[in-house]
């Protein structure tokens, strides 16, 4: 049965410090509302930045490790460090919320994130790894501070809303997955050049952020701390809900960010060019945005999403099915099925944030929660492939344990799906 989304009637809560706003706070927000542009372009240019770094490591990866003699597992570092850092920062994201507001927090994530990215290009390995850790962390940040703040301030749009900023991510991750390798060409074949390019993006979406920022400012220090429920609220670390909720996100990210990883270099290693496995990437970051716009919009108007957990669950496994008996001769229609699993998936889990939790309060918690054990969960996923690989000499291994993820994503999800509440 579908429905269309319906406007909570609840009282307005800040996401990040489960506070109410005090008359000043109350008129900032409703002055950040009436300019929806500025708001909007705000949480489209962070959005850009969500994947970007990361994407724009894995078709250099392996001029990378030439550079610093890495093996195949000291590679996967490159992409993993990164990968475990959007847990460990989500750890500390809800407190950062709380403590000084979502609005500076992200400011400050986006400028952290392009020290990051310029951090990795110095020459030291150490230095690559650190940049690593920067880069997590920031969209980390990012990660879970945004879909309580679209709960927040979109509450009758929050579906929608969601396929916005998720359509946004992977068309970044698009973008930068296609240019990488040209522009490491157009630098005199510098990946370091190729790598350092990006921190623009994020200086531009900082500068798009500090509007809100502004506008934002007299909200701290000017709240009333909200009634206290009849019955107190119920962690979400005790919820079943919550870990079915998180245990889809983080295993639909694990089978994505072992693509993001190793795609190219699994076509690579079948004889593919690395130009042409770096434009098979992209064209699978591509064809994401389809997944990520649509299945948000019709999770939105299902009360339950249990088809559409299977479906993105099915197509991710034919894809990696693909991989394993044919990848080159099938690329690109595996590129083009994975992507929108890929899409569909994390679109999805992010929706299920939003469509799980009551309210505001609760959706940034249950992001905090979903995203700190997911991308814990998902970092071993680069790691874990590049050392059966290395220890196989095959992707066929790694790939039948993706096949073995992405049956337990479909149990799990099936249960996130239901029509109930945190």
């Amino acid at each position: 049965m579908s429905r269309p989304e319906a406007p909570l009637s609840l009282p307005l809560v800040d996401a990040e410090a489960d506070v109410r706003p005090s008359a000043r706070g109350a008129a900032g927000r409703r002055a950040l509302l009436a300019h929806p542009a500025w708001l909007m372009v705000g949480i489209v240019l962070a959005s850009l930045n969500m994947r970007a770094a990361l994407a724009s490591v894995s078709p250099l990866v392996s001029d990378i490790a030439a550079a610093f003699g890495l093996s195949s597992a000291a590679s996967s570092l490159v992409t993993s460090v990164p990968v475990l850092f959007l847990g460990v920062g989500a750890l500390v994201a809800p407190w950062l919320g709380r403590r000084f507001g979502a609005e500076p927090v992200l400011l400050a994530a986006l400028l952290l994130l392009g020290a990051g990215i310029l951090l990795r290009v110095l020459p030291s390995v150490y230095a690559l790894y650190g940049g690593g850790v920067l880069v997590g962390t920031a969209i980390a940040l990012l990660n879970v501070l945004m879909p309580g703040l679209i709960k927040r301030d979109f509450p009758d749009r929050a579906a929608s809303m969601t396929s916005v900023y998720t359509g946004a991510m992977i068309a970044g991750a698009t973008v930068v997955a296609a240019a990488s390798v040209p522009l490491e060409q157009a630098f005199g074949d510098s990946w370091q050049a190729s790598l350092a390019f990006w921190s623009l993006l994020a200086a531009v979406a900082a500068v798009a952020w500090l509007p809100q920022v502004l506008i934002a400012r007299g909200r701290k220090g000017h709240e009333v701390r909200a009634a206290a429920p009849a019955t107190p609220a119920r962690s979400v670390w005790r919820s079943a809900l919550a870990w079915q909720v998180t245990l889809f996100m983080g295993l639909q990210s694990l089978w994505s960010y072992v693509l993001i990883a190793w795609m190219p270099t699994i076509f690579t290693d079948h004889g593919m060019s690395r130009s042409t496995a770096g434009v098979v990437f992209a064209f699978n970051n591509l064809i994401q945005v389809a997944g990520a716009f649509v299945v948000p919009l019709l999770a939105g108007r299902m009360r339950s999403q249990r088809p559409l957990v299977a479906l993105v669950t099915t197509l991710v496994a034919a894809g990696y099915t693909g991989l394993m008996v044919a990848p080159v001769e099938g690329a690109w229609l595996w590129s083009a099925v994975l992507g929108v699993g890929q899409g569909g998936a994390v679109g999805l889990a992010l929706t299920l944030i939003v469509l799980r939790s009551g309210d505001a309060v609760t959706a940034s918690r249950l992001s905090g929660m979903a995203q700190t054990v997911g991308y814990l969960l998902a970092a071993a996923g680069p790691l874990t492939a590049g050392a059966v690989h290395q220890a196989t000499g095959s992707w066929t291994v790694p790939i039948a344990l993706v096949l073995g993820v992405c049956a337990t994503a479909l149990g799990v999800g099936l249960l996130a799906a239901r029509d109930r509440k945190v």
